[in-house]
């Protein structure tokens, strides 16, 4: 699966990603910001509604708004994570959808986006970048 990322940038992780297992279906496409580093312009097809997954997914919704990626920092314990906000359906506020996901990358780059904390548990919820 890969390691988790202690630090990525928005061209890193600039791209359309595709869900696998339980988050079959679903779409997240990141466009970077050229004026701001490490965010950008979000839009989503078939995300989940609610704080968390299910194991299938239930209710779902089509939307846009921005990203930010916070770095890792120097703890072995800190990772780099992406943050999503949504403003497009206007009814989501923190919280009322997932909207934190994990990086992992292999041969040094960005390559999944993932709803977990450990990449070595294999998480269900994933979403792997498209070539091209």
């Amino acid at each position: 699966m890969g390691e988790q990322s202690v630090g990525a940038t928005s061209g890193e992780l600039a791209g359309t990603y595709r869900g696998e297992s339980d988050a079959e279906g679903v779409t997240l496409t990141l466009n970077a910001s050229e004026s701001e580093p490490g965010s950008g312009s979000v839009t989503v097809e078939g995300w989940p509604v609610g704080d968390w997954y299910r194991s299938e997914l239930g209710d779902t919704f089509d939307g846009s708004g921005t990203w930010s990626v916070g770095q890792g920092g120097t703890s072995a314990t800190a990772f780099a994570r992406l943050s999503l906000s949504f403003t497009a359906p206007k009814r989501f506020l923190d919280g009322d959808t997932l909207n934190s996901l994990s990086i992992a990358e292999s041969d040094g780059h960005a390559s999944l986006l993932y709803a977990q904390d450990a990449p070595d548990v294999c998480p269900a919820f994933r979403l792997r970048l498209q070539d091209g």
